[in-house]
């Protein structure tokens, strides 16, 4: 039970984060969105960090399904372990947004109408998945001892270099059509989003395998 834990508790504060610093960054900048941006993902970043640090030797630290689902086509995990991990991210990120919401003084139920729609923002999620994908898979190999920081560093820079600030994660992208604020997505942008992580993922797995392989 302490793996299905530790995903909760990753997936939770994850999620408190991405969408709390949102908040907090929106309501100091005075409209900069720039600047709310560059706090947003530093506190994402820092927060993969320090959760990926204390939890990587229980549960792997996966706090994303696509994570997880990359791991079982690799036969690090079993079946029905990949399905809970996938059901406690999820519920984790959901109450993560719900407990920001009432900390913040917002209506707890809310859904997104912050549109990210368009296939040049899907693409993004493709490239931003797979670059989290591909970055987990050769840290994992050649420098594992690395995976917290190179992650967080990741994501904090693929805020920045993607158009659609770098979801990249199913559990994340769920949670976040329940918060109307910063970092929202609307739901009819749900699926598309969740669909092409899935795509990044498996093309960066098929990669890492072409790379790590003796053949070439």
């Amino acid at each position: 039970m302490k793996k299905y834990f530790a995903e909760f508790i990753g997936t939770y504060f994850l999620l408190s984060t991405v969408v709390g610093s949102g908040i907090m960054a929106e309501r100091l900048s005075m409209g900069n969105d720039a600047i709310a941006l560059l706090a947003n993902a530093i506190a994402t970043g820092a927060t993969l960090i320090v959760f990926i640090s204390i939890f990587i030797n229980i549960s792997g630290a996966h706090f994303n399904p696509v994570v997880s689902i990359i791991m079982y086509l690799r036969n690090k995990i079993k079946f029905n372990q990949t399905i809970f991990f996938i059901i406690v991210q999820i519920l984790g990120g959901i109450l993560g947004v719900w407990t920001i919401h009432y900390i913040f003084e917002l209506e707890i139920l809310q859904l997104s109408s912050n549109i990210r729609t368009g296939i040049p923002q899907y693409s993004s999620e493709i490239l931003a998945t797979f670059g989290l994908i591909f970055v987990i898979l050769m840290s994992e190999k050649y420098n594992p001892d690395k995976i917290p920081i190179l992650v967080g560093l990741y994501i904090t820079s693929a805020y920045w270099f993607t158009s659609s600030t770098s979801f990249a994660n199913p559990a994340v992208t769920i949670a976040r059509t329940l918060s109307d604020t910063f970092s929202g997505i609307n739901y009819g942008d749900t699926f598309p989003f969740i669909f092409c992580q899935f795509v990044g993922g498996l093309l960066a797995l098929f990669l890492f395998k072409i790379i790590s392989s003796n053949k070439i």
